[in-house]
């Protein structure tokens, strides 16, 4: 059997056992939904690159931690979100900027909108910032989520586990 027909479970025990092949495996069927998950949170893309491999190096180097009395993807998800989680209360510590605080001089070169009719490329990516700015906006528990339930689409019970909160 290949590695491609492996569950998760499966391939977490043959890296466990040695298979670097498993392990590789595991990156290729995650790292898309990793990034994805953690850019929904901080919505910076660069950021979200370096905590999906932040998250792969804990899984490479903690992968004896994971037990199967949870699925792997809860065991995942959880080190992603813990990081992304440390990585929002490093930036929120930093320094805002504000462009209330520019001098007079300065706010003279801010771009005002112009009276453009978006066209439907262009609402979609209206759409999508305003669901960023929302999410942003949410407390990272309530922000967690709403990601793993309505984009990373997981269920209620895998969710719970992530968030350590029960049904």
């Amino acid at each position: 059997m290949s590695n491609f027909e492996l569950t998760d479970e499966q391939l977490i025990k043959k890296f466990q056992n040695g298979d670097v092949g498993a392990y590789n495996q595991i990156v290729y069927r995650y790292k898309d939904r990793l990034l994805n998950f953690i850019y929904r949170f901080l919505n910076d893309i660069d950021r979200a690159e370096d905590l999906v491999q932040d998250t792969l190096i804990k899984l490479y180097t903690h992968k004896d931690s994971y037990r199967e009395i949870a699925k792997f993807s809860t065991w995942l998800y959880t080190i992603a979100a813990n990081l992304a989680r440390t990585e929002l209360r490093k930036i929120k510590r930093r320094k805002t900027f504000s462009v209330s605080e520019l001098s007079r001089d300065d706010r003279e070169f801010i771009i005002s909108s112009t009276d453009i009719e978006p066209d439907d490329e262009n609402l979609a990516q209206i759409f999508e910032k305003n669901v960023q700015r929302a999410l942003a906006e949410l407390p990272d528990d309530f922000k967690t989520i709403i990601i793993l339930r309505d984009i990373q689409e997981l269920s209620y019970d895998e969710i719970s586990k992530i968030v350590e909160v029960p049904l």
